[in-house]
This record gives C-alpha cells, structure tokens and sequence, in this order.
C-alpha cells in the first residue's frame, strides 16, 4: 500500500512524512503550483531507503521528464496532462493522475501502461464521489487523492480497496507547508484502515 505526502517543499516535512509511516513522498515541478519547488531543490531533500519519490509534472515534454527524474533522483513520475503512453518517460514508473468527474469510465484505461493510476477530485483539494468506481475488475493500480485527510480516509479505502492513498492540501497550515500533526493523523489512520 502506497502512503504518500504530496507537495514536498522542504527538509522538516519530509522527515515529518517519513516518521508518521510514509512511504512515498510528491514533489511538484508544475511552475505554476504555490508549492513548486526547483528539481535541484528537490534533490537535496533526503529520503529514507525505501522511501519512493514521485515528481508532479503538468504537460511536460518526455525528455524534460526524464531530465528532471535523474536531477532530482525520482522513482515515480506522476503525469498530470494530456500526453499520449508513447509520451511516458523511460527509467521512471508512471502514475497517471486523472480528475475524477461526473461522466468518468475508468475502463478508457484498460491499456494504459501505467504502473498506477491517481485518481483525483475535480479540483484541487476537493474528494469525488468514491461509490462511483467499480469494485472490479481494475485496469490498473488505483491511488486515491483529492480532499483526503484523517477524517475521511477510512471511508475511501473501504470503499475503494486502493492500492495508495495520498494527501496534500489538506494537511497542511499553507500551501507547501505541512502540518505535521494534521499529516501524522491521516497517516495513522490510513494504517489504522489497512489494518497495518
């Protein structure tokens, strides 16, 4: 099960994500986003053996992907745009991460090489409605995101049986900026839910 902390922009968070049990880590590398941080940046932040980090990218060229994976040292890159699966990078797995709307069929993706896809909510920081996808059979790996925190994360693993979890916006005190308590509730109760 994936456990992962997204928008990563310091040392104190990344330590904080991986004491309270995390086991992946998310760095945004989209320009625009108030927690953008610099891949150089992001490669200085230590992570923990086992610990697998992911890169947000935001309609970016394939090669410039995997540039930035060997800079900032990524096991995952996580792709949020429109490219095509002979767009995904070489040397990186792929999480593909779509908005989860009202029309949303998640069987469009039963050839989509990724090793996961990240289903999140219509917009940032707000959850979709978790009863609407299948129980099975799954194309792929589904990590839930969107609007999780410690409140809400038992009712969509036991809705949805997925293989990650992983929240930002909401454990935080600004964006960028975790609060740490609010970041170790969610982790406790997602193992809580998991039974781990």
């Amino acid at each position: 099960m994936i456990l992962k902390i997204c928008g990563i922009t310091n040392q104190e968070d990344a330590d904080a994500a991986a004491e309270g049990g995390a086991n992946a880590i998310g760095f945004n590398f989209y320009p625009s986003s108030p927690r953008f941080i610099a891949p150089e940046r992001a490669a200085g932040i230590f992570t923990p053996p086992g610990m697998r980090r992911v890169g947000v990218f935001v309609n970016e060229p394939r090669t410039h992907v995997e540039t930035l994976a060997r800079v900032a040292a990524l096991h995952v890159a996580q792709l949020h745009g429109s490219e095509q699966f002979a767009d995904y990078p070489a040397g990186s797995a792929v999480w593909k991460a779509v908005r989860v709307t009202e029309n949303f069929d998640l069987s469009q993706f039963e050839e989509c090489p990724a090793e996961a896809l990240l289903l999140d909510g219509p917009a940032s920081g707000e959850p979709f409605d978790w009863g609407m996808l299948p129980a099975a059979p799954r194309p792929q790996r589904i990590i839930l995101a969107g609007g999780l925190d410690a409140s809400n994360v038992a009712r969509a693993i036991a809705l949805v049986h997925p293989w990650g979890v992983d929240a930002c916006s909401r454990i935080e005190c600004a964006p960028g900026k975790k609060d740490h308590d609010k970041m170790t509730a969610f982790l406790e109760a997602a193992r809580a839910a998991l039974g781990a």
